[in-house]
């Protein structure tokens, strides 16, 4: 459904639900598909789709920024062709360091770290989703936890640059784009922080590998929450998410819920999301 005059479709997003029986919230993940069913993965936790109305924001970008909202708006073309993100050394070698003078730009960080990005590439009727066949997530989540970014910057840096950036502010943001056409496919919906109840609305799931744990935010739901997106993004645009932000004193957001949702009113001619997201750990002197 679709209000003409504001543009605001209604869409079914997920949801989750902790664990009723008290354990923690936990994704495991398997280095050999699981015998019986075949699955790379398990979770202990449910989900529940909800209706929210999701605003948008195309032609007012600049009443969100990523430190009232958690995310913001960008127009930037990449020097990479769409074929040329088919190849992780390329993407690598030429997209990373772009990325991270945009982002030093965008913020004013002093040092930006990229530490993994994800291609992703939506194949109606194809219920993959392992490493190399990333699906569009159709589910609200955020990236990380506190403890899973501290951990992430002594794991990816210098043990001994550790102490020196982690006494100042830090963040982890994303860099999302849409790859060789418009996302009217599956787009991007985010969570203007300002709308979350930080207290009830989110419940840290782990991510228990063979070799490592991480941790992200499984996200319930709550009526308050204000939903946004970029109408048919195009390669040109992209959009920093705000994963985390050690600056949690309430002057501004700290993370933004996120999903890809089927938005009613794509063209029924509109090709199947192609994306890559960039995750970069971001300080500050």
């Amino acid at each position: 459904m679709v209000n003409s005059s504001t543009n605001t479709p209604t869409a079914t997003l997920v949801y989750g639900l902790p664990p009723t029986d008290g354990n923690r919230a936990a994704v495991d993940f398997f280095t050999t598909p699981d015998p019986v069913t075949g699955e790379l993965s398990k979770k202990n936790f449910g989900s529940e789709e909800r209706t929210a109305v999701i605003e948008n924001v195309r032609g007012k970008e600049d009443s969100v920024s990523l430190d009232t909202t958690g995310f913001q708006f960008y127009k930037h073309a990449s020097k990479l062709t769409a074929d040329s993100f088919d190849d992780d050394a390329t993407i690598k070698a030429v997209y990373y360091p772009e990325s991270v003078d945009l982002i030093k730009k965008l913020t004013g960080a002093s040092r930006v770290e990229v530490f993994d990005h994800t291609l992703r590439r939506r194949r109606p009727g194809d219920t993959q989703n392992e490493a190399g066949k990333r699906q569009p997530v159709a589910q609200v989540h955020v990236d990380q936890t506190t403890p899973a970014s501290i951990a992430r910057v002594h794991r990816h840096l210098p043990a001994a640059d550790v102490p020196k950036l982690l006494e100042n502010r830090f963040q982890i943001i994303n860099l999302w784009r849409p790859i060789e056409h418009p996302a009217y496919d599956w787009p991007l919906a985010l969570c203007d922080y300002r709308s979350v109840d930080v207290e009830k609305d989110v419940f840290p799931v782990a991510f228990v590998f063979p070799d490592r744990e991480g941790q992200t935010f499984g996200v319930t739901y709550n009526e308050n929450h204000k939903w946004k997106y970029l109408r048919g993004m195009t390669p040109e645009e992209f959009v920093l998410i705000k994963c985390f932000d050690s600056v949690q004193d309430g002057s501004v957001a700290v993370f933004t819920p996120h999903t890809g949702f089927e938005d009613p009113t794509t063209p029924a001619e509109a090709l199947p999301r192609r994306s890559i997201e960039l995750r970069a750990l971001v300080f500050y002197d």
